[in-house]
């Protein structure tokens, strides 16, 4: 890396991104935020990032880009972290290429299989694969709700490939200040495993539009949402990955698939969510958004079907899903019944 203190770029400055940008530029870093919400960047330029968290609030001046201002950069960046949702990688990934340093590195901090994209647009020897566990949200312009203090969050950083293999420290150093960080000698492997919690916990609870731990309490949904992270446990084994250990757990806590799906699931629900937390999935359909359900229930199914297997648990999830994005159903925990009727499951 060119410089003592590394130029950094959060792209893509919602909930996450604007809170993981804040921690840096406390702790003296020099970080551009990058988004594409107009009201959003116009409310950090004229009050900074507010972030709530549990026990303190802080607002921190940023230096906020418009997406279309990034034409206008002209020093590159040393690292850049993509903070937008998966089906949004490959766009930034491309637009953000020019303005990263040829000895740069792109992280990819987000839920979803995101690395293969960035290294195509980017390059393996730049791309370096995480993953994040912060609950956090942001309905307001400038203004983020942290539910997880910097002392209970959790990342993991990896090298895409050989090519950058023995810079994730650099990574590291730098994310150390808005969480714990460990470093994955296989993030292909750690990423899958956030994605089999993941299968379980973002879309169900938000078809039933409720916090994740209301949505647990009703009959039937946590065991619904086991066999979601079942099968996408297997969906990584059959993608030629392996079980490991994340969010901070140590290896003897790696048993066989379905055990530990269920045992990844109950760690978010011990350790990374309180009683009001929604997923990400429930925040974008309250904003009116598409959601990542192809990115992850999705590919649970299509990664299976590829290897001859079938995963009704996740392929009925992303069909309501399907229905409630096409308007045809609402969100409701009135929904229950559905959830819990797969085709072929009794």
């Amino acid at each position: 890396m060119s410089r003592t203190s590394p130029r950094i770029a959060v792209l893509g400055t919602g909930a996450q991104g604007a809170s993981v940008g804040a921690d840096l530029l406390r702790a003296g870093l020099d970080v551009t935020y990058i988004e594409q919400w107009p009201a959003h960047v116009e409310a950090m330029r004229a009050r900074g990032i507010e972030v709530r968290l549990p026990d303190e609030t802080h607002i921190t001046p940023v230096h906020p880009l418009h997406l279309c201002e990034v034409a206008t950069l002209r020093e590159p960046f040393d690292i850049v972290f993509i903070v937008v949702k998966a089906y949004d990688t490959r766009w930034v990934a491309e637009l953000i290429a020019p303005h990263v340093a040829e000895d740069g590195l792109v992280v990819g901090l987000q839920n979803g299989m995101t690395q293969d994209a960035i290294a195509a647009a980017v390059g393996a020897h730049r791309t370096m694969g995480a993953v994040i566990e912060v609950a956090s949200n942001m309905f307001e312009p400038g203004i983020v709700n942290r539910q997880t203090p910097v002392a209970g969050s959790w990342f993991a950083v990896g090298a895409y490939d050989d090519a950058a293999r023995g810079r994730e420290h650099e990574v590291q150093a730098v994310l150390s200040h808005t969480g714990r960080v460990d470093v994955s000698p296989d993030i292909r492997s750690s990423k899958w495993m956030k994605l089999v919690a993941n299968a379980g916990e973002l879309v169900p609870s938000a078809i039933l539009d409720l916090p994740l731990a209301s949505a647990v309490a009703l009959p039937g949904v946590h065991d619904f949402m086991i066999e979601c992270g079942k099968e996408a446990a297997r969906a990584a084994l059959a993608d030629g990955s392996r079980l490991v250990p994340i969010f901070g757990l140590s290896d003897d806590a790696v048993t066989d698939p379905d055990r530990y799906a269920a045992d990844l699931l109950g760690e978010v629900l011990d350790s990374f969510s309180l009683p009001d937390t929604n997923t990400t999935v429930l925040q974008d359909w309250m904003k009116g958004r598409h959601a990542e359900y192809a990115e992850v229930n999705g590919l649970v199914v299509s990664v299976l079907a590829a290897a001859g297997q079938e995963a009704p648990y996740n392929a009925h999830t992303v069909r309501l899903a399907q229905e409630i994005e096409a308007g045809r159903m609402p969100r409701s925990a009135a929904n229950v019944h559905a959830l819990l009727d797969v085709p072929g499951r009794g």
